[in-house]
């Protein structure tokens, strides 16, 4: 089985391990080719590029940018990237600086709610002070005690109807998917069943998408289940978007599946890496 994961996180963002850490730890899991792809920040890659010579791993540009669309977030993520784009640089930080500003709010929220001192220690656990995000937040209500483990936090905070919620405006769909193309990359919808959203508006989303010049779907993905892999499989074959695989790692204890772990694409799928020069890859794999 090709052992490729095209969605993955270092301390850039919101990930347990640093760039280096990360490049080493897929090593470990004998991952041939790995994207790494922080939210809305490019600035781990030089240093994943320098590791991933070191390991003899095939290192992707990527990035996931946030998204607003029909009032909801989505994520893009962005796969053979060049991070030095004006329009991506600029849009990424323009993102990030709406970053700072929504976890300003959620700190006022949990403040509200009794949960004090959450915008420094949410800082406390980022990596990268540019970027502060829920995960951030999780981990420091994990470190306060209201939640056994950062999957456990998002029942009970940080989400629609629950303390800590905070709605935000992103970039647009278009936008997003225009800075990506603009600098040589693909465009590929992240998770796709986390958004939870009925069949109509998916197509709708999908026939936008499509439209806009994105050209992927994560079909596997560690939060989807084996049902739902078959059904954004048959969805990319009809709508002739390339499947994408990725496990969202986070870090250790964080992740659904480790680096390495995930299952082969259905047979009906086209990988998106079909037309990728890869060295060591086959492309029928």
């Amino acid at each position: 089985m090709l052992n490729i994961d095209l969605h993955s996180h270092s301390t850039v963002s919101d990930g347990v391990l640093s760039p280096s850490r990360l490049l080493a730890h897929a090593a470990s899991r004998d991952v041939a080719a790995l994207a790494l792809t922080d939210h809305d920040d490019t600035a781990g890659l030089a240093e994943a590029h320098y590791q991933a010579q070191q390991e003899n791993i095939t290192l992707i540009n990527g990035v996931e940018i946030s998204v607003t669309w029909h009032n909801r977030t989505l994520h893009i993520v962005g796969l053979g990237i060049n991070p030095e784009h004006p329009p991506l640089v600029n849009g990424l930080k323009k993102i990030r600086e709406g970053r700072l500003e929504r976890a300003q709010a959620i700190a006022a929220q949990l403040d509200k709610s009794g949960i004090h001192g959450s915008f420094e220690g949410a800082s406390a656990q980022a990596g990268n002070s540019r970027l502060i995000g829920r995960t951030h937040f999780a981990r420091f209500l994990v470190s306060q005690g209201y939640a056994k483990d950062v999957k456990s936090v998002f029942k009970k905070y940080l989400v629609k109807g629950k303390p800590g919620h905070v709605s935000h405006i992103w970039t647009s769909l278009n936008e997003a998917v225009d800075w990506i193309r603009g600098s040589g990359g693909q465009a590929v919808i992240a998770h796709p069943a986390r958004y939870k959203i009925g069949n109509n508006l998916l197509e709708q989303l999908l026939h936008e998408f499509c439209e806009l010049g994105g050209t992927g779907i994560e079909v596997v993905t560690s939060s989807h289940t084996p049902e739902q892999t078959r059904q954004f499989a048959q969805l990319a074959s009809r709508m002739h978007l390339y499947a994408s695989c990725g496990s969202d790692y986070h870090g250790p204890g964080e992740s659904y599946f480790d680096l390495g772990r995930l299952p082969a694409l259905p047979p009906e799928c086209v990988p998106i890496w079909t037309k990728w020069e890869i060295p060591n890859i086959h492309k029928n794999q």
